[in-house]
């Protein structure tokens, strides 16, 4: 709760902004003071939104604020879910304001490129599917050595970021999480639900986390 991002808080006076409505939702749901309505600080025709939740521990949601305008074309067992706002959840360590650090600043650059990439190939995100990268494949950061990222419905945030219910749609919220090579090979061959049950077995969820080794690594026992 204590970043001041200063220098992108967009002016509520002065721009009509695409998720206001949303905010509003979030604004009755978490309060206020917990939500900011900004523009990509990288790409400033992107809106989004940061929501500032108080958990066990801190964290911070920066979440998509307008992609729910498109409506995906998903398939029929998906009917229901063509509406979505994609997410990070970031630990209380992240330098929202370190632009020049990519070790931080890629967060901006990879919502981006995901919101533009559903929407400029008329496709659909959904809870399971998988983008690399790269092609090929490259870490995300210098830190963050995963090489993909997976969609799934909230772990963590499975109370806090239930459906939201507008007129004409109900908007879902879909996490993004960096997983690596290995753990994209152990869900493609087991299935989605078996790969989540693997990362909650090892507390994984969708809380970015530098350090963190793949789920399917060995454990060093002790005792």
């Amino acid at each position: 709760m204590n970043k001041q991002l200063h220098f992108y808080i967009v002016p509520e006076v002065s721009v009509i902004f695409a998720g206001m409505e949303l905010a509003k939702i979030f604004e009755q749901r978490f309060g206020s003071h917990r939500v900011k309505k900004i523009t990509n600080p990288l790409y400033p025709d992107q809106q989004l939104l940061f929501l500032f939740l108080e958990l066990d521990v801190p964290v911070t949601i920066l979440m998509t604020a307008s992609l729910s305008d498109y409506r995906m074309p998903v398939l029929e067992k998906w009917v229901g879910r063509e509406f979505n706002e994609i997410f990070f959840c970031l630990p209380a360590y992240w330098d929202f304001d370190e632009l020049e650090n990519p070790n931080f600043s890629w967060i901006y650059t990879w919502i981006y490129k995901l919101e533009r990439f559903v929407k400029d190939r008329n496709t659909w995100y959904g809870p399971g599917h998988t983008i690399p990268t790269a092609n090929p494949e490259v870490p995300i950061s210098e830190l963050m050595k995963q090489e993909y990222f997976i969609f799934l419905d909230p772990i963590l945030l499975q109370r806090e970021l239930t459906p939201v219910d507008i007129p004409d749609k109900t908007i879902h919220f879909l996490s993004i999480i960096p997983i690596f090579g290995d753990e994209l090979d152990f869900k493609m061959g087991k299935g989605t639900q078996k790969f989540i049950r693997k990362l909650v077995q090892r507390n994984i969820d969708e809380k970015l986390d530098d350090y963190r080794k793949s789920a399917l690594s060995s454990r060093l026992r002790f005792f």
